[in-house]
């Protein structure tokens, strides 16, 4: 997308406003297709948390993507985006017996992280496939916050739990189909990510009757200039070969399973916001702006840097600016960012804001949450419309007092 396109689209939908662009999506989800093309069954479940839009399901969904889901919500979402039950995976965490059953009976692939429910559910549904989720104790992720492997994580069964998660398969005749892990967030080394799949490996060999090996995903992409990211191509062909390999070992055909949500859409996404003051103190100068952490809290949440351009006056001189919002708490952006120029009225454009961002938006102060546009064909379309008023009242009840 070019810079006009972005202020042209700000001028159409108004401000605050994320915008998706599907040729970006694309691009990524080729790209980790063709690293892995050796590898004859391949699928990539999209991990919808990232970003959950319905017009963004489809566009995957036509890809020919899978879904990696957490909620019941998300998997009626993805049903109602036009998945199938059968390209929709459960991976849920502390969530209650009822919605697993109640995702189950849907026909959706069911992946269990706990040994007391792997054995209630072994227990009472037997014939169910389920696929069990693995904790190796390596973390790969670059941030203890998105780190979900390490030894104390809430995540997976830890790997040195084979033996009990054997003896309940053996107590209750279930059907193990698959394995899965998920190290975390923003993976650095490969090296690290190849030790876990190891791992896993090891653990399959305990199951004789698996449809896939579910290796979660995590990979980096880059949040700045010279920023590292994970080469997704030279995973590909380590992996594949490693995968290949384990295939004969195995005895019978596997799927390669992945669950990227950030790589898919992070890139993708631009979030749109008008200046609304320029504020200078003694030693800061503030460009304070339409929005705050109600719409993009990554910055505020995870300590996460999100590029930040003038696309109003792209070609002006560079100050140092601390980015804040209009909620009333502190929501800090960006702090002494060299940026072009800014004035009141000029629009910011924040990069990476298409993975964990409008999906963590809340309407704290009654705010309205953003408009949401997909660019697609050189062309903006309305997928979710600006708040209003209305919605703020909508399910509350006033009552007599």
């Amino acid at each position: 997308m070019q810079t006009k396109d972005l202020l042209d689209l700000a001028n159409e939908f108004g401000n605050p406003l994320y915008v998706y662009d599907a040729e970006k999506i694309e691009f990524q989800y080729k790209r980790l297709t063709n690293a892995f093309s050796k590898v004859e069954k391949l699928r990539i479940n999209y991990a919808m948390k990232a970003l959950s839009n319905i017009s963004v399901l489809k566009l995957l969904n036509n890809l020919g993507s899978g879904l990696d889901t957490v909620s019941i919500q998300e998997v009626q979402l993805g049903l109602h985006a036009g998945f199938t039950p059968d390209k929709i995976i459960f991976t849920p965490n502390g969530v209650s017996f009822e919605e697993i059953e109640e995702v189950a009976a849907l026909g959706v692939q069911i992946n269990i992280d706990n040994l007391s429910v792997l054995e209630h559910f072994g227990t009472k549904h037997p014939k169910v496939p389920v696929c069990i989720r693995i904790n190796p104790h390596v973390m790969a992720g670059g941030n203890e916050n998105i780190s979900v492997g390490h030894i104390d994580s809430k995540f997976g069964i830890s790997i040195y739990q084979i033996p009990h998660i054997l003896r309940i398969v053996e107590n209750t005749k279930m059907h193990i189909n698959g394995i899965h892990m998920h190290t975390g967030s923003d993976i650095l080394d490969i090296e690290v990510f190849l030790y876990a799949a190891e791992i896993l490996f090891d653990a399959a060999k305990q199951f004789k009757d698996l449809d896939f090996l579910d290796f979660g995903s995590g990979f980096k992409v880059p949040y700045k200039k010279d920023d590292i990211e994970t080469n997704i191509e030279e995973l590909g062909k380590k992996l594949t070969k490693r995968f290949l390999a384990f295939e004969k070992e195995y005895g019978r055909e596997l799927t390669l399973a992945f669950e990227p949500g950030k790589f898919l859409v992070s890139e993708a996404g631009y979030f749109l916001a008008k200046v609304n003051v320029i504020k200078q103190t003694t030693s800061t100068v503030f460009a304070g702006i339409d929005s705050g952490f109600n719409h993009l809290i990554r910055p505020m949440f995870y300590g996460s840097q999100h590029a930040i351009e003038n696309i109003s006056n792209p070609k002006g001189k560079e100050r140092f600016y601390t980015v804040v919002g209009y909620i009333c708490e502190t929501d800090t952006f960006a702090n002494n960012r060299r940026i072009a120029e800014i004035h009141e009225g000029d629009i910011l454009c924040f990069k990476n804001a298409g993975a964990y961002c409008f999906s963590m938006a809340s309407n704290y102060n009654s705010r309205f949450k953003p408009a949401e546009v997909l660019w697609k064909n050189g062309k903006g379309h309305l997928i979710r419309e600006r708040e209003k008023f209305e919605d703020l009242l909508q399910n509350q009840i006033m009552i007599e007092i």
